[in-house]
């Protein structure tokens, strides 16, 4: 046994095999925090969905992985760029169309609640989300 070996007890494998360990541990709580984060985001997000559709939150969150799935995007990252909609006042273009489709399949009408623009529309549609080519509502 070594000088180093004898005052902790551990030879280098074991040593290292806890090294390892603990920054496997590490790493594996980074990764939790992240997905704590993202959850929540993501919760956010459903809840704007539902306000401004009418949906229920099973169909909002059907929404946002439908645009997740049909973009290519991560659905932390959808759900980032919808609870940002509202204070930028858009959306990104490869998501408008995306989320325009995914709202209508969830049933989303121009009739109810499915006015999906941001403030009291524009002037040019009378409420931009309603139309099907919208600006920067949906």
């Amino acid at each position: 046994m070594r000088q180093g070996e004898r005052a902790t007890g551990l030879c280098m494998t074991e040593r290292d095999e806890l090294v390892e360990k603990i920054e496997e541990l590490q790493e594996e709580i980074v990764q939790l925090r992240q997905a704590l984060a993202s959850h929540a985001v993501v919760d956010q997000a459903i809840g704007i969905v539902v306000a401004v559709s009418g949906l229920r939150p099973e169909q909002g969150w059907d929404v946002l992985r439908t645009v997740s799935q049909h973009t290519n995007t991560k659905l932390r990252d959808v759900a980032g760029h919808i609870v940002r909609w509202p204070v930028i006042g858009h959306l990104p273009a490869e998501l408008r169309p995306a989320l325009r489709i995914a709202l209508v399949n969830a049933g989303v009408t121009r009739g109810g609640r499915a006015r999906l623009g941001w403030g009291g529309g524009c002037a040019d549609h009378g409420g931009c989300a309603a139309e099907a080519g919208s600006h920067d509502g949906v």
